[in-house]
């Protein structure tokens, strides 16, 4: 009979235990109905859309293999995150294209599209041409748009530019033939505010979306057929290098420039014959060495303000001097009160 008045106990405690945590959940939910969790409103940016083949940095296709006699590899287009990021890392290429890009920040893309988008920002900077060889239609020269000129023909009148004008200090002889990379990495700067009604259909989110990109500022770069002397400068030196080939047999000879940016470009030019060859790891000269970006700060941690410190409990004595304390003050109030009674009186 004990033991079974015992397990009647247990189960009634078990009983009352199972009605507190119900209970307990209850509160939970109504709390959690009361008080909903706060919704994030962070809208990660729109991705800047590539530019279409045939057009920009994907003007070209190109084929790459080892050794000659290889297999030809046709290297896929390249996307402005691929190039933005390939400006922030530094690697070199070991001819695996299927290799894994292990850098920081992390590069969208293996070893194939790191290479695509270093021919796409060598080329964009190096391809250079004899002033004179390239103009603008007629029609380009009209037409205004946002991006600037973007296309140029062969100039039949051209009959090659004079040797001394390619060696020339002041390098405008040489001009760029391809348009710049914009920061976006693109070659024609896409608005992220162009097809926000197409994005979303809320009337709200729209203009939560418009308040943040509503800063935006476009980007322009360098006009085609812009002379080479009007680069940028790298640590007080000229960003090219003309020289001559012979100056033994100058009839003879023929001029070629060298890009200081990019260590192993080069273009020469004789007569009517001109052409553009890179030779180099595929890397930008830095003044400085090499330096990886460090990781994103951490966020601060809440600040403590004494409204939410936790605070000790007080001892027995401390809690018997705050009452006689309370007391004191008590006392005191009323002998004031007494004291304004009596004056009042009088």
């Amino acid at each position: 009979m004990r033991q079974w008045y015992r397990a009647d106990d247990d189960e009634g405690n078990e009983e009352s235990n199972e009605n507190e945590d119900a209970k307990d959940v209850d509160d939970e939910e109504a709390e959690g109905e009361e008080d909903p969790l706060p919704k994030s409103t962070y809208k990660p940016p729109l991705p800047v859309p590539k530019e279409d083949r045939g057009t920009g940095v994907n003007k070209y296709t190109y084929y790459v293999c080892n050794r000659p006699g290889a297999e030809w590899i046709k290297l896929p287009m390249v996307t402005p995150a691929q190039i933005t990021q390939a400006r922030l890392i530094k690697v070199f290429f070991t001819g695996d294209l299927n290799r894994e890009i292990k850098s920081y920040p992390t590069y969208p893309g293996i070893e194939k599209n790191y290479l695509r988008a270093q021919i796409a920002r060598i080329s964009a900077t190096t391809h250079v041409s004899p002033h004179g060889k390239f103009k603008f239609s007629e029609e380009e020269e009209e037409a205004e748009e946002d991006g600037g000129k973007q296309n140029y023909q062969e100039n039949e009148e051209f009959t090659g530019a004079p040797l001394s004008e390619l060696i020339d200090d002041e390098l405008n002889g040489w001009v760029h033939h391809v348009l710049h990379i914009l920061p976006q990495g693109r070659t024609k700067w896409w608005n992220p505010n162009e097809n926000l009604e197409k994005e979303e259909e809320e009337a709200d989110e729209e203009e939560e979306i418009k308040a943040e990109t509503h800063g935006v500022q476009p980007e322009h770069g360098p006009e085609l057929l812009t002379p080479v002397g009007a680069d940028a400068e790298i640590q007080h030196t000229k960003a090219w290098t003309t020289k001559i080939s012979s100056n033994l047999i100058p009839q003879y000879a023929c001029a070629f420039v060298r890009s200081n940016l990019w260590p192993g470009a080069y273009t020469f030019a004789r007569g009517m014959i001109w052409e553009n060859i890179y030779i180099g790891y595929g890397h930008k000269y830095t003044a400085t060495n090499y330096k990886a970006e460090f990781p994103v700060l951490p966020t601060n941690e809440y600040t403590d303000l004494p409204e939410i410190m936790e605070i000790d409990d007080p001892s027995p004595e401390d809690e018997a001097k705050a009452r006689v304390a309370e007391e004191h003050d008590e006392e005191g109030g009323e002998e004031h009160e007494e004291e304004a009674e009596n004056e009042d009186d009088d």
